[in-house]
């Protein structure tokens, strides 16, 4: 894919991962639904289930956006048992990272695909010019703990400086806070702002919350998805 990302004039690139770089892999949310109904034992049609994993998954990440918190992967999971009547009072901790743990294996077996094309050789250019790279992405169902994973056996990780996942800083884009710990991770600490690029999808997530802060922003549009 060919991008109009300026490389010479920034100094550190910071990317969204999914619809910028990664989108699910096309089988992997009716397994990780068909897990979840099984796992909970949730007696309910599989459709039903369906709808509600996804009205959630939308809900929560709308609410990450307009508070600018975190909701927990664990919390969700509870929203969705509690409006399929599951009860909730037969759950605890343990069981809820039993099932992270499965659907984190479910997760890398139907792993993400690169949409970004020729991703490696982009950040080879972006390194190769003395740059440095970042991955900042809003999380949900899949932690960051997951996502390092996945890029680690993409051989991706060799290229990103650092990673900020909100579920590891309580916060979410768009809100400042995040874009701030961005900042106070780069190496260069006298860079200033402008001359940081963001790159993501979402025209309020990504480019209005990263220009707000004051980084540079670049709103990717893939052709197909």
């Amino acid at each position: 894919m060919k991008t109009d990302i300026d490389i010479r004039s920034h100094s550190h690139f910071s990317f969204d991962l999914w619809l910028t770089l990664i989108k699910s892999h096309p089988e992997f949310k009716a397994k990780r639904v068909e897990l979840f109904s099984s796992f909970f034992e949730v007696d309910q049609p599989m459709d039903k289930v369906a709808k509600a994993v996804k009205y959630y998954d939308d809900l929560c990440n709308t609410i990450n956006e307009v508070i600018g918190g975190n909701v927990d992967t664990f919390e969700i999971y509870l929203l969705i048992l509690g409006s399929l009547n599951v009860d909730l009072k037969q759950l605890d901790q343990e069981k809820l990272n039993r099932f992270y743990q499965k659907s984190e294996d479910l997760f890398l077996e139907y792993k993400p695909v690169v949409i970004f094309e020729n991703l490696h050789e982009f950040f080879e250019e972006i390194r190769s010019q003395g740059k440095t790279i970042s991955i900042l992405s809003n999380t949900g169902f899949i932690k960051g703990r997951t996502m390092r994973k996945f890029l680690m056996n993409e051989n991706l990780d060799q290229y990103i400086d650092f990673h900020v996942y909100s579920d590891e800083t309580n916060c979410s884009k768009p809100s400042p806070q995040i874009f701030r710990e961005v900042k106070s991770l780069i190496k260069n600490q006298e860079v200033d702002l402008h001359r940081i690029l963001h790159i993501g999808d979402n025209p309020v997530a990504d480019y209005k919350g990263a220009k707000d802060f004051g980084f540079n922003a670049h709103l990717l549009k893939h052709p197909i998805l």
